[in-house]
């Protein structure tokens, strides 16, 4: 299911019966994917069955950058406990009328009609992890047996994936979330990530106190696009460190505009 458009690429667009087949099995793939996204969005990994009795989020650093990085000090670091809620209503202001894409290329054939569906019926929560899922699988770290990526891995990531999935993220929120617009939020604040973290509203108050937010439990982050503040998702985990994040508004795709072509 999830990996069939290689499949279709192989063949030649010169035979119209075939064209015709591939064209129906897309919406098909469509509305499989619509009705197993609102099924089953468990914020487990969305690209393979789980052997475990807990899914794939339960790490308390779901984006790592050391593996053994000390976690003094983590109240300064943005979701305390890394763990993101594994369903959150359905944002209502998301155009539940818009097109579904299905040309959706990855350099890796993965399939991102799942995350379309997710971002296009205003699951934004499941869409969250399935990013995260997605860039565990794309940098690598996930054929090594890790759940999380380190910050040197950010480089294995396709620009054509993280192209598709910015797309994706700026298509569905009318330009408010994704990577792209985070970087543009990291230049104003001039790569200060205090001041960063609070414009794109991953700090909150505790009386006088500011401090991270958490997602853990009851998540503090919002999956409104009208009520979330410019840049606010999707999520990446700074409790060991801020190096990830700087490798990931930093990689290769965003030198130009050219990720914003649609395929």
């Amino acid at each position: 299911f999830f990996f069939l458009s290689p499949l279709c690429n192989t063949y030649g667009q010169s035979n119209t019966s075939f064209n015709s087949y591939t064209t129906t099995l897309s919406k098909m793939r469509v509305a499989l994917s619509s009705a197993l996204v609102l099924l089953a969005c468990t914020g487990s990994n969305a690209f393979a069955p789980s052997t475990r009795s807990t899914p794939i989020c339960r790490n308390v650093a779901l984006f790592s950058t050391e593996a053994a990085a000390s976690t003094e000090g983590a109240s300064s670091a943005m979701a305390d406990s890394g763990k993101p809620p594994a369903h959150a209503d359905g944002d209502a202001n998301v155009d539940m009328d818009a097109d579904i894409p299905t040309t959706l290329p990855s350099d890796v054939g993965m399939d991102y009609v799942p995350l379309a569906t997710m971002l296009a019926t205003g699951q934004l929560a499941e869409a969250d992890q399935f990013t995260r899922d997605a860039l565990i699988v794309l940098a690598g770290s996930k054929a090594k047996g890790r759940d999380f990526v380190y910050f040197t891995e950010v480089k294995n990531i396709p620009s054509t994936d993280l192209a598709t999935i910015e797309r994706l993220w700026t298509k569905f929120s009318g330009g408010k979330f994704g990577y792209s617009v985070q970087k543009q939020i990291w230049k104003k604040s001039k790569g200060d990530f205090e001041v960063w973290c609070n414009k794109i509203g991953w700090t909150t108050k505790d009386g006088e106190i500011e401090r991270k937010k958490r997602w853990f439990g009851a998540s503090e982050f919002t999956y409104d696009v009208k009520k979330a503040p410019k840049g606010h998702l999707p999520l990446t985990s700074a409790l060991r460190g801020t190096s990830l994040i700087k490798e990931l508004l930093n990689h290769p795709v965003w030198e130009n505009d050219d990720w914003q072509k649609e395929p």
